[in-house]
C-alpha cells in the first residue's frame, strides 16, 4: 500500500516509518522541513518527502495521488498555549486534503478521554477525533495514556526524577491513577490497525495490563535501578508550582510541564481493553517495558527521542532559516588547527555534548546550563540522543543540529540558551586538514554586544581548550591560529 506518514520526524513517526517499510508498504512522509529529516541508506527508495505545513492549507497540495490509508500523528501540545487553535486548523486542512485524495482510512494516535472533565491537551485531542470522524475515510482512532519507552517524554521525566533526586517532595497529582502502555506495542497496534476493517470507524483505548499511580511509576523505575529514594506528596502545590517542579527537575520546556501537570490531575484508564484480543495482541508490563527501554539505552539503540522535537526547546524556528551563518553585524571566536589524523578529531566532533560533554572546562558549561534553566532555558538536560550518531534536527544539550554532514566533515549547530541575540557553533575540516571551530554571534542592541564582549576573557580559555582536546592537541600553550572580533 501507499502509506501518508504525518508527523514523520516525530517520537511516533521514526519508529513506525521502518516498521512500515519492512511490512513493504511505500511511504509519503510528510515534513515541515526537508532538512530535519533523515531516511536511512537502506529506506530512500521506499519513501517520497514532501514538505507540508498543516496550518497552510495550499501546502497540502504537495500531498501526491494515490494514497491508500495515513496516519495522523500531528500534535502541537507543547509549541504554544494556542494549541487547540493550531490544532483544530491543522486536523481540518488534513481532513479536507484526505477527502480530496479519496483515502480509505486514517489512523489517529490520540489520548483515553473517558473523564467528564478534561484537561485543555485531552480536550483538544478529542476535538481532533470530532474533526477527523466527519471525514469521507474510515477513522482508526487508538487512545493512549502515558506511552512509555526509551526517549518518549513520560519515560525521560521518570528518569530525570529519579536519577537527581534521593529524596522527593512531590504535588498530589502522582497519586492520579494511569494505565501506561509500552512504545513497542503502540507500534505494534498502529501497524495492525493499517488496512484492518474491523478497526474502520471506531476508537479504542489502549493501555498495558497495570493500572498504577504517577507514584508507583516512578517507585517502580527505582526499584529496576535498584535505587533508594524517598517520595513524599503534599496538597499545597498549585499547578504553577508544579509546573516549575518539572520545568527545572526534568528536560520539559516550561509550555509542556504546564500542559502535563493540567493532564496528570486527569485519570487516563481505558473503559476496556478490547482491542488487545481483537487484534491478538499481549502487552508488556511496566516492569518489562522498563528494562527494555534500558536496553535500548545502554547499548545505544534508540530510534527517536521526543526531546529531538522541535518543541523541546524554548525557540518556534525553521532550521532553514539558520543553516546559512550570517557575517554582517556578527562578532566571531574562530580558531584553527593543523590535524595528522581528521579521521579520529571528527569522531570526537560526533561525539561531543551529553554524558561526553565539551571537552574542556565542563563545570563551566554546566554552570551555564544552570543559569539558562534559571531563566526559562532549556539548559543541558535534553543531553543527546546517541552518543555515537548525529542528526540534523536533534537536540544536543543547549544546541540544535542544523547540519550533520559527516562525509563533508562539518557539524553546524545553532544555540536554543536563552540569548541577546543568535548563536552559532561550527565544527569543519577543510581539504587540506584544518581543522576549523567557529563560534558566531548576532548580537541583539546594545545588550547583545555587551553580554558578548564581557565574555570574550572566557571564550579565550573554554573555546581554545575546546579545539586543542578534540584535535588532542597536548600542549596548552598552542593556541593555533585565532581571529576573534
Amino acid at each position: 500500500m501507499k502509506i501518508l506518514l504525518t508527523g514523520a520526524t516525530g517520537y511516533i513517526g521514526k519508529r513506525l516509518l521502518p516498521r512500515l517499510i519492512a511490512e513493504g508498504h511505500e511511504l509519503v512522509c510528510c515534513v515541515r522541513e526537508r532538512s530535519r529529516f533523515t531516511v536511512p541508506a537502506g529506506m530512500q527508495e521506499h519513501v517520497q518527502i514532501v514538505e507540508v505545513d498543516f496550518l497552510n492549507r495550499l501546502s497540502l497540495d504537495a500531498i501526491p495521488e494515490g494514497i491508500d490509508c495515513a496516519y495522523y500523528l500531528v500534535h502541537s501540545m507543547s509549541s504554544s498555549q494556542e494549541f487547540r487553535e493550531m490544532e483544530s486548523t491543522s486536523a481540518l486542512n488534513f481532513r479536507d486534503r484526505m477527502n480530496d485524495l479519496n483515502v480509505r482510512q486514517v489512523i489517529y494516535l490520540s489520548g483515553i478521554v473517558n473523564q467528564e472533565t478534561l484537561s485543555r491537551h485531552l480536550a483538544s485531542r478529542k476535538h481532533v477525533e470530532d474533526i477527523l470522524t466527519a471525514g469521507r475515510f474510515s477513522l482508526t482512532t487508538l487512545r493512549a495514556g502515558i506511552i512509555v519507552g526509551s526517549g518518549s517524554a513520560s519515560f525521560e521525566i521518570i528518569r530525570d526524577l529519579v536519577e537527581k533526586l534521593p529524596f522527593m517532595i512531590t504535588p498530589a497529582w502522582l497519586n492520579t491513577r494511569c494505565q501506561p502502555i509500552g512504545i513497542s506495542d503502540v507500534i505494534e497496534l498502529l501497524l495492525r490497525c493499517l488496512g484492518n476493517k474491523v478497526t474502520y470507524r471506531r476508537s479504542f483505548d489502549i493501555g498495558g495490563p497495570d493500572i498504577m499511580t504517577y507514584k508507583e511509576m516512578l517507585l517502580g523505575y527505582v526499584a529496576a535501578r535498584g535505587l533508594k529514594r524517598a517520595i513524599v506528596t503534599v496538597p499545597v502545590m498549585t499547578p504553577r508550582l508544579s509546573s516549575y517542579w518539572l520545568y527545572f527537575v526534568t528536560s520539559t520546556s516550561f509550555t509542556l510541564a504546564q500542559n502535563l501537570v493540567n493532564s496528570m490531575k486527569v485519570e487516563v484508564i481505558c473503559r476496556d481493553n478490547e482491542i488487545m484480543e481483537l487484534l491478538d495482541l499481549q502487552p508488556r508490563d511496566f516492569n518489562a517495558t522498563i528494562r527494555a527501554a534500558f536496553e535500548a539505552i545502554e547499548q545505544n539503540t534508540l530510534l527517536s527521542s521526543w526531546k529531538d522535537s522541535m518543541v523541546s526547546g524554548s525557540l518556534n524556528i525553521h532550521l532553514s532559516d539558520f543553516v546559512q551563518v550570517p557575517e554582517f553585524g556578527c562578532l566571531f571566536d574562530h580558531r584553527s588547527l593543523p590535524v595528522s589524523d581528521p579521521d579520529a578529531v571528527l569522531e570526537r566532533i560526533w561525539q561531543i555534548g551529553g554524558q561526553r560533554g565539551w571537552y574542556y572546562l565542563n563545570w563551566l558549561w554546566r554552570l551555564r546550563g544552570m543559569l539558562d534553566k534559571a531563566f526559562g532555558g532549556v539548559g543541558l538536560r535534553r543531553g543527546r540522543t546517541s552518543a555515537l550518531t548525529l542528526h540534523t534536527g536533534e537536540a544536543l544539550d543547549f544546541w540544535r543540529v542544523l547540519l550533520a554532514d559527516k562525509a563533508g566533515r562539518r557539524l553546524l549547530l545553532f544555540a536554543e540558551m536563552k540569548l541577546p541575540g543568535e548563536a552559532w557553533l561550527e565544527f569543519r575540516i577543510d581539504e587540506k586538514n584544518i581543522f576549523h571551530q567557529t563560534a558566531t554571534f548576532r548580537p541583539r542592541g546594545l545588550w547583545g554586544r555587551l553580554y558578548w564582549y564581557s565574555l570574550v576573557p572566557i571564550h579565550h580559555f573554554i573555546f581554545g581548550g575546546m579545539i586543542r582536546r578534540i584535535a588532542d592537541v597536548s600542549e596548552i600553550g598552542q593556541n593555533g591560529q585565532r581571529n576573534n572580533q
